[in-house]
């Protein structure tokens, strides 16, 4: 029995300190009960320490059996074989996800406030809870770090059933749990001082817990050494009509030109995918803005996220403002889009005037740009997932209205958010090639 968090935290870093060698090590709670347990890991094992905040998402007439979970970021973790045998439609899906999703954005924001999240891609994520019961919370956790881009994923909880914690090795590349009685009864009934934590506690964990040592350093699943040195990234702010969008800039010395990165949401610039694919072009000499088109109130309304003319239209703002930066007057100029965002680019680039010389889509949905994709001018180049079927086709589509260069490629074996291993790095790759050799034309020209 322990005889609270404090001391149940203390106890599983013990243990955790004897097996943790990797020194890129992040620890995530589960709020509310798990950040004070995963306070006392971080503080024991000197590692950052940030929340996990994820939704299950439940059969709508069986909410308790899900069939996925979303986290932040727009990560989303569908379980096909559950859609298929519970007949969930593709409308309650999708209702049931954004009612999630925006749990996720409103309790993610009420324990970090304005803090991005801490970026998991490439890094050894220790996930960790005060006991696991059914499980269900700890796995979709597991499986969010996951397609956030964690390279290795280790749940750790004071206490659980072993059957439970058996069956959750199937989601987390290890489990360690203290005690695993046969008979739970109540998480609870372990501890001496069980008092619920609350939102105020949490807020002020995460407040004291000491910043990485690395913090703001993008790590990627390329070689990435301790000394190697970060790419300096400026914050800006981009007047777009009525709202102001908060960015990251990033400009290598004798950049070959600049990438800006477009998503239909109100935190892509936090992104794991796009801070990763970012980094693969910054140590390629490539600059990069990552930006949000949406404020995070704009993006609880779905409707904005697909308004492909409003995400577009401030998409052409800000490009046409990035020449006042420094560095980056006279450089090409390219466009790399995920989802929704992938519409808005080629949208943009449609404009008369356009000056993007090259378009790089992950996973997007080229076919709502309609009937502006015959004006496109920029080369494009469209990367879709083997087993993201739908999209693919969309893709195949789409493709057939393009009278500029393009190509589609598309990545054998892999799912639409690109988390299968070695997925995300391929894709970073393929945009690196094309936008430095696209660059090149138009600087020669």
């Amino acid at each position: 029995m322990f005889v609270d968090r404090h001391d149940a935290g203390v106890r599983l870093a013990e243990r955790l300190a004897g097996l943790i060698t990797d020194e890129n090590v992040v620890v995530l709670g589960l709020p509310r009960g798990g950040v004070p347990v995963a306070f006392e890991v971080a503080q024991a094992l000197g590692a950052p320490l940030d929340v996990i905040v994820v939704r299950k998402l439940g059969v709508p007439f069986q909410p308790e059996l899900g069939f996925g979970a979303v986290g932040e970021g727009g990560v989303r973790v569908i379980n096909s074989d559950v859609v298929r045998l519970a007949d969930v439609t593709h409308a309650e899906m999708s209702a049931v996800e954004e009612r999630e999703q925006a749990e996720v954005l409103r309790r993610a924001h009420r324990f970090r406030g304005d803090r991005a999240p801490l970026d998991l891609a490439g890094r050894t994520v220790i996930v960790v809870d005060d006991g696991i019961a059914t499980g269900g919370t700890a796995r979709a956790a597991c499986q969010v770090a996951h397609a956030r881009g964690a390279a290795r994923v280790i749940l750790a909880v004071p206490v659980g059933t072993p059957d439970t914690i058996a069956s959750l090795r199937e989601d987390a590349d290890e489990v360690i749990c203290l005690e695993t009685p046969a008979a739970l009864w109540a998480i609870g009934a372990w501890y001496v001082d069980f008092t619920q934590a609350t939102d105020e506690q949490v807020v002020e964990l995460l407040q004291r817990a000491a910043p990485p040592a690395a913090e703001g350093r993008v790590v990627g699943k390329r070689d990435v050494t301790k000394s190697d040195p970060p790419e300096p990234a400026n914050e800006v702010m981009v007047n777009a009509g009525p709202v102001r969008l908060p960015g990251q800039l990033v400009i290598p010395e004798e950049a070959a030109g600049v990438v800006v990165f477009v998503q239909g949401s109100g935190r892509s610039r936090h992104s794991p995918r796009n801070r990763y694919v970012a980094s693969v072009l910054n140590r390629a000499g490539l600059g990069t803005l990552l930006f949000d088109l949406l404020t995070v109130e704009e993006e609880y309304d779905r409707g904005n996220v697909f308004d492909i003319e409003l995400l577009a239209g401030r998409l052409a703002q800000v490009t046409n403002r990035l020449g006042d930066q420094p560095r980056v007057a006279g450089l090409p100029v390219g466009y790399f889009g995920a989802g929704t965002g992938a519409a808005a680019a080629l949208w943009a680039a449609a404009e008369p005037g356009s000056r993007v010389a090259a378009i790089v889509s992950r996973g997007g949905r080229p076919d709502l740009a309609g009937a502006r994709l015959p004006a496109v001018r920029a080369a494009t180049l469209l990367i879709v997932g083997g087993c993201d079927e739908l999209v693919l086709e969309l893709n195949q589509a789409a493709q057939q209205l393009l009278h500029c260069e393009n190509h589609l490629q598309v990545v054998a074996d892999a799912t639409h958010l690109f988390e299968e291993p070695g997925a995300l790095e391929n894709v970073a790759g393929l945009a690196c090639d094309w936008f430095a050799d696209h660059f090149s034309r138009t600087r020669v020209g």
